[in-house]
């Protein structure tokens, strides 16, 4: 299935990373992952509770004479985002991941790795199995359903945890620990079409973006990507005021935190513009590329024609659609002015789907500033009522405020000085992180993020850095080493 990745070190943490490869995961259906993680612990004979939600806690007692140490949690969610290339044939729900090593880096073959939030995982089962590492009491949380709702999150009982210190493994910047999270909401819209007869004399055309690097609509929302929805709109958008096109279909994008890499559209036309369509779309393509040539190199428009479709969008709603896809905002929207170069505020429009009857455009908006997150998403609301759109909000889920007074962080900042003769970077992260609904849950709770490096999350470019993955390790060892005493009263 892959390379040995065992032949790596930590050999123990990239042992179970591998296994956990073989096991799927995706958001919602973890069953297979959380029975793998429930027999691990049993079998290791430690307590281990599975809560109503389906989260995992599994505590091991303290190492000898560390028994008077404060207790910690380690904390990462078992599921993972499930995306691949078209061209990829892969059942996330049976096939395991095909995980590679590359240079420095472990990727996996046309799909998602996993790392998000694999390696978390790893490490804690490491951890679990040792019995030759210094550490307090301690509690693993593997929480369920963190990419598509924070179910697990949201779930969590305040009365599951003894630990006041979390560590979160979810972050994925090597050198940086993180200390505050943005929050975050969903906004879905649905707008209802008719069904209505393709004219005559009509050409049918598969108009498609591909090629983007996607990526995730919290970290990389500021690094100039494009979208695949708003590329594709764009061009029917012009297509539909020069040709008289007319829309049968429109499937762009698949998961609210990822930057939408793909987009595809079924459209007609009368026979008489087919050839100045296909030199506008030509033109458009290189315009695009142009546009995107530094950040988006593998940027590919294609177009072709098909047969006629069974049916199409009627016009009223195809206008109101593609003028509403237009205006919608998508990107960062407000810096921080507190925190250099942190995005404060921002909004992914991030798939638009055709179902029976009805489109169906999902959006997600981000912020640190709890009002700001309602402004952008009330006006991404706002243009949808324009285009008689019906919008849903979700709960949404709270940031995390910074405290740089954290006990923790004072002991992680130390420990990587200590490990690697330099400072890390202490910063607040615009991704969404569970720690913002633990702190909800158990007020006063010290927490820090940390991990290893990985690129491209929430896309099939996804990658590891394996040197990292060393000093992430040896970070979080030599962090519960140096865990105080419990104060005595």
């Amino acid at each position: 299935m892959s390379e040995a990745l065992n032949r790596l070190k930590p050999a123990r943490l990239w042992h179970y990373f591998e296994e956990i490869c073989k096991v799927p995961r995706p958001s919602k259906k973890e069953e297979k992952i959380a029975a793998y993680i429930v027999a691990f612990g049993q079998k290791a004979g430690l307590e281990t509770i599975v809560d109503e939600t389906g989260n995992i806690l599994i505590r091991k007692p303290a190492s000898p004479g560390m028994e008077n140490r404060k207790s910690v949690v380690l904390q990462s969610h078992i599921d993972m985002v499930c995306e691949k290339n078209s061209e990829t044939l892969h059942d996330f729900e049976s096939d395991p991941i095909q995980p590679y090593i590359d240079g420095e880096w472990v990727k996996a073959h046309g799909t998602t790795l996993g790392a998000d939030d694999g390696i978390g995982i790893a490490a804690q089962l490491a951890l679990l199995e040792a019995d030759d590492i210094a550490h307090g009491p301690i509690e693993c949380l593997f929480t369920v359903d963190e990419e598509t709702g924070l179910t697990g999150a949201f779930g969590l009982k305040p009365d599951l945890l003894n630990s006041r210190i979390l560590l979160n493994l979810d972050s994925e910047d090597e050198g940086e620990i993180f200390i505050g999270c943005a929050g975050g909401k969903d906004t879905v819209i649905a707008m209802n079409y008719s069904k209505v007869p393709v004219g005559a004399n009509q050409a049918g055309y598969v108009v498609k973006v591909s090629g983007l690097k996607g990526g995730h609509s919290g970290d990389d929302i500021n690094k100039g990507l494009g979208n695949a929805n708003k590329i594709l709109n764009r061009l029917l958008w012009e297509a539909n005021r020069r040709f008289e096109m007319r829309l049968s279909k429109f499937d762009g994008g698949n998961l609210r935190n990822a930057i939408a890499r793909e987009a595809t559209a079924i459209v007609t036309l009368p026979k008489r513009f087919t050839r100045d369509f296909e030199e506008f779309a030509s033109k458009f393509s290189s315009t695009v590329r142009n546009e995107l040539k530094i950040t988006e190199p593998g940027l590919n428009l294609q177009f072709k024609a098909c047969d006629l479709p069974d049916y199409l969008f009627d016009i009223s709603t195809q206008e109101r659609l593609l003028n509403a896809l237009y205006a919608c905002p998508h990107g960062v929207i407000a810096m921080s002015a507190d925190i250099p170069n942190f995005v404060e505020t921002s909004t992914n429009l991030a798939s638009v789907k055709t179902l029976e009857n009805k489109i169906e455009i999902t959006t997600s908006q981000r912020s640190s500033v709890e009002s700001a997150k309602d402004n952008i998403a009330n006006m991404v609301v706002a243009v949808f009522n324009l285009a008689g759109g019906k919008s849903v909000h979700s709960d949404g889920y709270p940031g995390w405020t910074p405290n740089p007074k954290s006990e923790v962080l004072e002991i992680s900042r130390n420990a990587y000085h200590r490990l690697f003769d330099a400072e890390p970077k202490v910063l607040a992260i615009h991704a969404g992180l569970e720690c913002g609904l633990v702190g909800e849950k158990y007020p006063g709770m010290d927490m820090i993020s940390y991990g290893p490096t990985i690129k491209g999350a929430h896309s099939p470019d996804e990658r590891l850095l394996i040197p990292t993955v060393q000093k992430f390790w040896d970070l979080t060892l030599e962090i519960l080493k140096n865990i105080p005493e419990t104060e005595v009263s």
